[in-house]
C-alpha cells in the first residue's frame, strides 16, 4: 500500500473533529509561534511592498495632481493602466506571480516551524526559507499555477464551485509541506479529499479566524494583521494534524 493510498483512506476513514478543541489548541500554538508568523508576515510584505509602490504611486500623483487642477477624472484608475504599456502590465503580472510563488514556499516552511514547535523540536528561521531551495522550487511554482488555474476554473462556473473549492485549496500549501515528495497532482487529490470530507469545520473555522483577524486587525489601526494573520493557518494546522498525522510524511527530512 502506498502513501498516498494510505493517506486517502486515513481520511475517509477519519473521525468526527470538535472545533472548540481545534480552535482553542489554535490559541495556544498561537501563543508559542506567533514571532515567526509574524516574521512570515513581514517578509512577505516586504516582497510586496514593491509592486505596492509601483501599482499605486503613481495612482496618488495624478489624484494629487488632478485635485490641484480642480479637475477629478472619477475613472482616475482606468485612466491610468490604459496609459501603461502591455510589456510594462506583462511584467507587473509575472511579477505579482513571483510574489504568489514566494509566500507560498515562505507559508510552506511556516508550517514546517509550527510542527516543530508543537512538538517541542528546535526551531530555525531558517526554515522559513527551506522550499525556496532549489528542488522544491519549481514544484512551489507549479503548485502556484496549479491553485490559480484551479481558482479561475471555479470561478468561471458561476463562483458558487469557488466556496467551495477554497477549502481544499487551502490545505494544497499544508499538505506539500509535509509530503513534498509527492507528484503535484497527488498533492492536489490529498487536498481536496481533505477539503472536501473535513469542509464544513474548516469553512466554520476560517470564518471564525479570519472575522477574528479582521477585527482586532481595525482595532489596532491595520498594524495587528502582521502578527495576527498567521493564526488563520493554525487550524488548518490541527485539522492535518488530527486527520492525517505525521507518520506518514513523504518528505522524512522533517526534524
Amino acid at each position: 500500500m502506498n502513501t498516498v493510498t494510505h493517506i486517502l483512506e486515513k481520511i475517509s476513514q477519519a473521525k468526527e473533529l470538535d472545533f472548540g478543541d481545534i480552535f482553542n489548541k489554535s490559541f495556544e500554538l498561537f501563543k508559542k509561534s506567533w514571532l515567526y508568523g509574524f516574521l512570515f508576515q513581514l517578509i512577505v510584505f516586504i516582497i510586496i511592498l514593491p509592486f505596492i509602490i509601483v501599482l499605486y504611486v503613481p495612482f496618488v500623483m495624478s489624484i494629487i495632481t488632478q485635485s490641484k487642477s480642480g479637475n477629478v477624472d472619477p475613472d482616475v484608475f482606468g485612466s491610468l493602466f490604459s496609459g501603461f504599456t502591455g510589456l510594462y502590465l506583462v511584467f507587473f503580472v509575472l511579477g505579482i506571480l513571483a510574489v504568489t510563488v514566494f509566500q507560498l514556499a515562505l507559508q510552506a516552511g511556516f508550517f514546517r516551524i509550527v510542527k516543530n514547535i508543537d512538538h517541542d523540536n528546535e526551531v530555525q528561521i531558517s526554515d522559513l526559507f527551506y522550499f525556496l531551495k532549489g528542488k522544491y522550487f519549481g514544484r512551489v511554482t507549479l503548485l502556484t499555477f496549479s491553485i490559480i488555474l484551479i481558482s479561475i476554473i471555479a470561478a468561471l462556473l458561476c463562483y458558487l464551485p469557488l466556496i467551495y473549492a477554497m477549502i481544499p485549496l487551502s490545505f494544497i500549501t499544508i499538505v506539500f509541506a509535509f509530503n513534498s515528495e509527492l507528484s503535484i497532482s497527488d498533492i492536489v487529490k490529498i487536498s481536496f479529499s481533505l477539503g472536501t470530507k473535513k469542509w464544513l469545520i474548516s469553512f466554520g473555522l476560517f470564518i471564525v479566524t479570519y472575522i477574528l483577524v479582521v477585527f482586532l486587525t481595525l482595532l489596532t489601526c491595520g498594524i495587528g494583521s502582521l502578527f495576527l494573520s498567521p493564526f488563520i493557518y493554525l487550524p488548518l494546522y490541527f485539522i492535518y494534524k488530527q486527520v492525517i498525522g505525521f507518520d506518514e510524511i513523504a518528505n522524512n527530512e522533517i526534524l
